[in-house]
């Protein structure tokens, strides 16, 4: 089979450079690795040095000789049994040796894994192959080991990493080699801890570069060193300097320039071919990117911007359902596509076009910010229609339950568990979140005093739910309001007055008022008095009075304890009887009609007795006066007559 030549270009040089595999080399790069880990089994500082001396200087040569048999068995049996080992960071020389060993063992691999995919035509990757392929990345975060990496967002950390352990790898292949005798420390593999000796520098900077390894002074690292936060930032910065110089280690590539100007997961895929033979330009350079791959990006963000439009103007056009559940249903798709969608953009940008540098970061961080938000946003919608699935729920126990109260429990509750999800994306993509709480902290009081309202009618909203003042459906009276609760929220509560007005009152100012409760009462008061006619005699009262007490005492809605029948006093126009009693009924629609059923008996009884209601009326007396003597001395009498009238 014809083997595939990966091309790299340079704006620099302008040279291409062919793919190339030393078959010596890897297993020298293998050997190194194996002794060193041995070394980690282990194994001293000297013998690690006799296994690399021709990478070590000519300071730090050792004999060599060959190698124990023994020493390589527990090399492997260490590789086997501790793959998460970290590098060994416990003096500035044994961090820079624990880097370099590593790339070693990473170059080989690397290379040894792209010789045979590109000298086949296979569209994938073998088994072997695709386990080698996770051992070079594995052997990559282990490099990245030896970084301070806090000054980069944990989104793109991965990737993020891995470009930065590749820049100073070929950072270190242009410039003169440390001697290690030089480097303050023991060698890698030791594992002496020097936390707290005098001895070692705080700080060491590799010598003609500004790349410094720093003693950790805090964290789970505390005493270890690693190359510092700012040393790391600028490695990009000086790789774009020395990147113009020859590579004075024989490996033949840039293997940074592959790795980013190259599609696929660390082995360019065979599409990468139809680029490979396309125009020049398509590989020139430009902010750390090939001109393909911004093309593809582009490409890329047309395309779902396209999608997304299209969705929204489906969205816009569709239905919209009468059913909250299915509404809510609905609601959740939205954020689930965006996931969705959001997670195949950053792998296609990530993993096949391969985007590095700072549009990875970019992407890795906004992408992060939508799919936490997204999530945030789904957990909501879910908790809701938890909400909805109770309140429909056809069980007697489930009818009973206040829906206004447990909506507002919810809506609180899906909020506050929402936004500890968003909380949690902010401190993927680098936001200090507890440093935002503890600043809310300080300008809370200003932020309280501003939602003072607000604030005050929630927690009046809360007095209403608490004491239970009030409930949905309920009739009640506030001070000069009336009418039916329909909602009480967050803000304000909703009554339906009786002329079918709404009226909203801030929760607030309601729970100051004076709140009678209809709805609430247990007993309804029966309590009328009848007015009999005069005409009634006594016996024909008793009788009446008698009757109605016995008709009481046959109703079994009524409390015979409350029960009365009593002559209360002659009015102007009536004998006054009260009838007085407490009545249960489940509600007042319910009493009322009880109410008028006991009206209508109560008056069969007053006419089979023999007597009638009495109505204001009136009695007209006539009669005449005597006349007056005549007086004779004016000569006439005159009669006068005088009628005098006595109503009574």
């Amino acid at each position: 089979m014809k083997a595939r030549a990966i091309r790299i270009s340079s704006q620099n040089s302008g040279a291409h450079r062919d793919h190339a595999v030393s078959p010596p080399r890897t297993l020298t790069g293998f050997l190194i690795v194996l002794v060193f880990l041995s070394a980690l089994f282990g194994g001293s500082g000297a013998a690690l040095s006799q296994a690399a001396g021709e990478t070590t200087g000519p300071a730090d040569q050792q004999q060599s000789g060959p190698l124990d048999q023994n020493r390589l068995d527990r090399a492997r049996d260490y590789l086997r049994d501790n793959p998460i080992s970290p590098p060994d960071t416990t003096s500035p020389r044994a961090t820079l040796e624990s880097f370099m060993f590593i790339m070693n063992e990473v170059n080989a691999l690397w290379s040894a894994v792209r010789a045979s995919y590109d000298d086949s035509n296979r569209f994938f990757l073998t088994d072997e192959e695709q386990q080698k392929q996770l051992l070079v990345r594995a052997l990559l975060g282990k490099a990245a080991q030896t970084f301070d990496l806090s000054g980069i967002p944990v989104t793109s950390r991965e990737n993020a990493s891995i470009e930065i352990a590749l820049q100073l790898q070929e950072i270190l292949d242009r410039i003169p080699k440390p001697v290690f005798a030089d480097v303050p420390g023991s060698p890698a593999g030791g594992f002496m801890h020097t936390d707290g000796k005098t001895n070692l520098p705080e700080l060491w900077t590799i010598p003609g570069t500004s790349i410094s390894v720093l003693r950790q002074q805090t964290g789970e690292l505390r005493g270890h060193y690693l190359f510092s936060k700012d040393s790391v930032a600028r490695i990009p910065e000086d790789y774009a300097v020395v990147s113009a110089l020859p590579i004075q280690a024989d490996r033949g590539e840039d293997l940074f320039e592959y790795y980013i100007y190259t599609p696929g997961n660390l082995i360019a895929p065979l599409w990468y071919d139809i680029i490979e033979v396309g125009p020049n330009w398509l590989h020139f350079h430009f902010a750390d990117q090939a001109y393909w791959q911004w093309l593809a990006l582009a490409t890329l963000l047309v395309l779902y911007a396209a999608v997304l439009g299209q969705y929204v103007r489906w969205r816009k056009w569709r239905a919209v359902s009468v059913d909250e559940r299915r509404r809510i249903v609905q609601s959740i798709v939205n954020p689930v596509l965006v996931v969705v969608a959001v997670s195949l953009f950053r792998y296609l940008c990530e993993d096949q076009i391969n985007i590095t540098g700072t549009p990875l970061v970019a992407i890795g961080t906004t992408t992060t910010a939508i799919i936490w938000s997204a999530t945030a946003w789904l957990v909501y919608q879910l908790l809701q229609l938890l909400y909805v699935a109770l309140v429909s729920a056809s069980s007697p126990a489930q009818e009973g339950l206040d829906a206004s109260l447990l909506r507002t429990g919810i809506r609180v509750f899906s909020l506050a568990v929402a936004l500890v999800v968003l909380g949690y994306g902010a401190t993927q993509i680098g936001i200090p979140i507890y440093g935002v709480i503890a600043g809310l902290g300080v300008g809370g009081l200003a932020i309280a005093l501003a939602a003072q309202p607000t604030i005050e009618n929630l927690i009046g909203g809360i007095i209403l739910y608490a004491d239970r003042m009030v409930r949905v459906g309920e009739y009640c009276q506030f001070d000069d309001l009336a009418g039916t609760v329909e909602s009480i929220g967050i803000r304000s509560t909703r009554i339906r007055a009786l002329d079918r007005t709404l009226i909203t009152v801030a929760n607030a100012d309601l729970a100051k008022r004076k709140i009678i409760n209809f709805s609430q009462r247990d007993q309804f008061h029966f309590h009328h008095q009848l007015g009999l006619r005069y005409e009634t005699t006594p016996a024909a009262l008793k009788q009446i009075m008698q009757a109605i007490r016995s008709y009481l005492l046959g109703q079994d809605k009524i409390l015979t304890e409350t029960m009365r029948v009593r002559l209360i006093g002659y009015d102007a126009s009536a004998v006054t009887v009260q009838v007085y009693a407490y009545v249960q009924a489940p509600a007042y629609a319910d009493f009322l009609e009880l109410q008028e059923q006991m009206l209508f008996d109560i008056r069969a009884i007053v006419e089979a007795n023999g007597s009638q209601f009495a109505f204001p009326s009136s009695t007209v007396y006539l009669s005449r006066d005597a006349a007056p003597a005549q007086d004779e001395s004016n000569g006439a009498g005159t009669l006068a007559d005088a009628g005098e009238t006595r109503a009574a």
